[in-house]
């Protein structure tokens, strides 16, 4: 069960948003670099990362803040945003991403999506964000008529390495995980799962450790970890004595 510390880049810098709305972003950081030093000193494995421009421009938009970070950071380092083309893809592993994470383009292209998984094994998650169970695109600025488990269906034998599942009428406002939902769609599928939107406290972290979650493979913290609500020693510990008693 890992714990992913989310850095969101909006103009260069390291924000969080309330429930997906770009006017509503709070700055916690102006160097995304040292961010993702600080986390990796807390030590954290993983690092998320996503480009809430280039997610509503469809290309790449704050593309110097992210080499900056895998410059930084020796953690993997899973992208989300505007990455819409093979040659995004490849244009970002080859920068040394471990992941790239596919959204939209899952929605409106899910051939590529399986194209991509060949090419690239173990390098490409898919993002499925919902808004009322349904699957929204563009940033969050659109719907469609998808469910979230129905779009994670189409992707079962493809060799997806993850889906990160968010609710967006949770994320950014520590309402708690979905867990309903989050627990709902991992098992429907048998693609590991990253739990994301509201995780709020130590409450979260300790429900990620039940046996109901155990098919997750872990889950996404933002606003909590930068507003001192969940103390990352903490958090760690419990998850590594999670994982210590499952072996």
């Amino acid at each position: 069960m890992i714990l992913f510390p989310a850095i969101d880049l909006k103009q260069g810098q390291c924000v969080r948003l309330k429930l997906g709305e770009m006017d509503s972003a709070t700055v916690y950081n102006t160097d995304p670099a040292a961010q993702a030093r600080a986390f990796e000193e807390q030590g954290f494995e993983w690092l998320h990362v996503v480009d809430l421009d280039g997610a509503f421009a469809g290309e790449s938009r704050n593309g110097e803040a992210v080499e900056a970070i895998l410059k930084a950071t020796k953690n993997p380092v899973q992208l989300g945003g505007g990455i819409r083309s093979m040659a995004h893809i490849e244009a970002w592993l080859a920068k040394g991403l471990a992941r790239v994470i596919l959204g939209t383009v899952a929605v409106r292209d899910p051939d590529l999506v399986k194209e991509a998984c060949k090419a690239f094994p173990g390098k490409v998650a898919v993002g499925i964000d919902a808004r009322g169970g349904k699957v929204a695109v563009e940033g969050w600025a659109e719907a469609s008529a998808l469910g979230a488990i129905e779009l994670a269906k189409k992707f079962e034998g493809a060799g997806v390495a993850a889906i990160i599942y968010t609710d967006i009428d949770r994320d950014g406002v520590l309402a708690g995980i979905n867990w309903d939902a989050t627990i709902d769609l991992a098992e429907a599928v048998s693609i590991p799962v990253i739990a994301s939107g509201g995780l709020a406290s130590i409450a979260d972290i300790v429900r990620m450790t039940m046996p109901d979650a155990r098919r997750l493979e872990g889950a996404i913290s933002g606003r909590a970890l930068y507003d001192g609500r969940i103390d990352p020693q903490e958090a760690l510990a419990i998850l590594r004595e999670a994982r210590e008693r499952a072996v």
